[in-house]
């Protein structure tokens, strides 16, 4: 979804044509998540569908050019009002593997958050690499505000997964020390007597 309201966002700004639209759509996110022409198209032609957007001419090179309708700026305006729902959050990856490493045999949980908190942390530094490169220079078109809004929400991001790693690391110390200081089981009185003797206290044998 987030594809096809980015577009109609770009088509406010006037016609354009697919491989505009796919510039502009990583221009503006920094090419954090890279589209091909092929889902550029194929989003387009879903639009034209839903009457949010329709064919208008072309350019001098050709190009069919494309214009957001009354019905896709509604859309559009919909989309920028309401709240990203969090209430049904996308499966992840790596919530759902720490979650089945847990008693997984033959699987040391520990060594599995130690290799992704190093992966963590190298992604954290590369981002804040290319923000100080973002800030060396004030942003001077809205295109670069939007790269460095993106650049540091993956900083947020990486921070607050290392965090959460930290605490699942803690989590099973404190689990693993619970475990260590529980009082051994009690027999039981049966277990408690030993093995069944006869009347003259000899252990009677088994047949």
């Amino acid at each position: 979804m987030s594809i096809r309201h980015g577009l109609l966002a770009l088509l406010e700004r006037g016609p354009r044509y697919g491989s505009r639209l796919r510039t502009e759509f990583e221009s503006r996110t920094g090419s954090t998540w890279p589209l091909n022409v092929g889902q550029v198209y194929t989003t387009l032609s879903r639009l034209e569908r839903d009457g949010m957007i329709v064919q208008d001419g072309s350019d001098d090179a050709g190009h069919d050019l494309y214009t957001i309708t009354d019905d896709g700026r509604a859309e559009l305006r919909n989309w920028f009002e309401t709240p990203v729902d969090r209430t049904s959050p996308p499966r992840d990856e790596l919530a759902i593997k720490l979650a089945m490493a847990v008693g997984a045999p033959g699987v040391d949980i520990r060594d599995v958050i130690q290799s992704q908190r190093h992966h963590t942390l190298k992604a954290m530094q590369d981002y804040t690499r290319l923000k100080a490169q973002a800030l060396a220079d004030v942003p001077a078109n809205r295109d670069e505000v939007a790269w460095l809004l993106v650049v540091e929400q993956l900083i947020f991001q990486a921070e607050a997964e290392a965090r959460w790693l930290d605490h699942c690391e803690s989590r099973l110390v404190r689990l693993a020390e619970a475990v260590a200081t529980e009082p051994a089981a009690d027999p039981g009185p049966a277990a408690a007597r030993g093995p069944a003797q006869t009347p003259a206290g000899r252990t009677r044998s088994k047949r």
